[in-house]
């Protein structure tokens, strides 16, 4: 069922807020462009996230790092014309902010003036600490995200599951405490244990947002089209599929092809 334009309530930071302190659970999926946006949008999500995932599942690229600013910006902005109710979140891409909190503001306000979106994400704790207080300093709101941080893939040298020992589950735990004191609103927490999870949705009072990380956070997230089954290749143990699309879209292509080769499209009711 969606969601009637007159029933429409703008989803806010503190609303989210609100729906943690009610227990409440919080649905994010990805979004890249007007069309997906809009559906989802009168589907009831809460909140969409412009991931640097588009350069995986947009742009075909083997890592998030090649997406730039200008790239996420144009993504952003296509999402934001297709909303009217969810908190739109974008990604700050790899090279934007790690090694200046300067940059990182200028970052973060491009995107904020020309895509219309409504808040930052930005990977890693405490050495990302100075990009997150002049980002917050400026009123741009930011998301964090902490566990497996896919800009990191090459530091990492694999995505299997993040802080299953006991000194990177400290440091998890300390940087998401960290980032809620400095001011950041949510946290998104990828591909660790569930209890550590849990743990941290426990400790902090912001909303923490799981992928890969159990049911005991405040909300789940998954990337769309994987959700939507058109990315039969990537088989996650945390992907629950909701639908076919890869099967959907190949029958119709099919069918489109074979109709125009046997020259029945169009007909004559498809004729002007």
């Amino acid at each position: 069922m969606s969601v009637h334009k007159k029933d429409i309530k703008k989803i806010t930071t503190h609303q989210l807020q609100e729906m943690k302190n009610r227990g409440e659970k919080i649905s994010m999926l990805t979004a890249y462009d007007f069309s997906m946006a809009r559906i989802l949008d009168q589907a009831g999500i809460d909140i969409l996230l412009v991931g640097d995932s588009a350069s995986n599942v947009m742009a075909g690229h083997e890592t998030t790092l090649p997406i730039t600013l200008d790239q996420m910006i144009y993504h952003a902005a296509s999402v934001v014309r297709g909303v009217d109710r969810a908190f739109v979140v974008v990604d700050l891409p790899f090279g934007s902010y790690q090694g200046d909190s300067s940059e990182a503001l200028r970052s973060a306000i491009r995107i904020m003036k020309e895509s219309g979106a409504h808040a930052v994400k930005i990977e890693g704790g405490k050495e990302i600490e100075d990009s997150v207080k002049r980002i917050l300093s400026a009123g741009i709101p930011i998301m964090g995200h902490l566990g497996l941080t896919p800009q990191s893939i090459y530091k990492f040298g694999t995505y299997s599951v993040r802080a299953k020992e006991e000194e990177e589950a400290n440091k998890l735990v300390s940087d998401a405490k960290l980032l809620e004191e400095l001011g950041c609103f949510s946290i998104v927490l990828e591909k660790i244990p569930a209890a550590l999870a849990q743990k941290v949705a426990e400790k902090v009072s912001i909303p923490i947002i799981g992928i890969g990380a159990g049911g005991g956070v405040d909300g789940q997230v998954l990337v769309v089209q994987d959700m939507l089954g058109m990315n039969k290749e990537f088989k996650p143990k945390f992907l629950r599929r909701y639908a076919d699309l890869d099967q959907v879209i190949t029958d119709a292509v099919v069918g489109f092809v074979n109709d125009v080769k046997a020259s029945d499209f169009p007909n004559e009711s498809e004729s002007y």
